[in-house]
């Protein structure tokens, strides 16, 4: 079955996972005091399984921890890696400006607990994955300073077979919502002519904890919402405030000509059952046309 192809569309050539913002405290603590952050990561990790997807890679675009706190780094390590490892597929860790660059370098990547940014390059098969670090050490609002423009500008010079998505935390788009307004990515006009005429394709991202979407410089941005919390965008923007709900993760389909992100949500709800692998597979032994007759004409 999963050799034949119904639509005109062959199978995505790479599949990521894009989850954000944990927020994870030490000791498995309430964030706020009433959200329960470490049991919402678990259900979002079984959730993604569930899907029965085996990505290319997981992308966290980061507040990984509230706090920076070492434990709750510890906390996020043993509950991501065994899952990840299931899947098959390596785990990209971005920063956030939640995070703390020493203590998540030292606890996620045993690295050198250094405030040097969080940065990485994969190779996914010819799909290249670029992580940024858009934190400014004691700050929440974001920024890319010369120096990683210019190490961005470099990774880039040579295009790479499938492309290049970028990952950061603070998305590179308007908002209507004035307090994101004020942590927004600063100096975007070098970001945009750092990446001018290169081969990126998308860019993943976090940091709002609702999901949106838009185009930087021309290239598709799309952004996660949180594992942790939501904000309630259905008040008036100078009224949103987080709630416990709407919860989500995105699959990330790479194609050679196009790359879609679709929104997963995380619910307790009982789905139809007309849809099987049974359907499918009756569905897979048809010829097109009779695929047509059988499924798409009107009665």
């Amino acid at each position: 079955m999963a050799s034949v192809q119904f639509g005109q569309y062959a199978p995505a050539r790479r599949v990521i996972l894009h989850l954000s913002d944990t927020h994870l405290l030490a000791g498995d603590r309430l964030l706020g005091g009433r959200y329960d952050t470490a049991a919402q990561l678990r259900r979002t990790l079984a959730a993604a399984e569930a899907t029965g997807v085996r990505p290319d890679a997981v992308v966290f675009t980061g507040d990984l921890t509230d706090l920076g706190e070492p434990e709750a780094y510890r906390a996020l390590r043993a509950e991501v890696e065994p899952w990840a490892q299931r899947l098959g597929a390596p785990v990209v860790w971005v920063a956030g400006n939640h995070d703390e660059r020493g203590a998540l370098r030292a606890g996620l990547l045993d690295a050198d607990a250094t405030d040097a940014p969080v940065t990485g390059v994969w190779d996914l098969d010819g799909l290249r994955l670029i992580a940024l670090d858009s934190t400014v050490p004691g700050w929440h609002h974001g920024d890319l300073d010369a120096g990683q423009l210019d190490w961005l500008r470099a990774e880039l010079a040579e295009p790479a077979p499938l492309g290049t998505i970028l990952a950061l935390h603070h998305p590179p788009l308007p908002t209507h919502i004035p307090f994101f307004d004020i942590l927004e990515l600063r100096d975007q006009p070098g970001l945009a002519s750092a990446i001018a005429g290169s081969d990126v394709r998308a860019i993943l991202a976090g940091h709002l904890h609702y999901s949106t979407s838009g185009t930087f410089a021309g290239v598709p941005v799309s952004v996660s919402a949180a594992s942790c919390y939501t904000m309630d965008l259905a008040a008036p923007a100078d009224e949103v405030n987080g709630m416990d709900a709407g919860q989500s993760f995105h699959l990330v389909h790479v194609w050679d000509d196009t790359i879609t992100h679709a929104v997963v949500p995380v619910v307790d709800a009982e789905p139809a059952g007309y849809f099987t692998p049974e359907w499918v597979a009756r569905m897979a032994e048809l010829t097109p046309e009779e695929r047509l007759e059988a499924f798409s004409r009107k009665r």
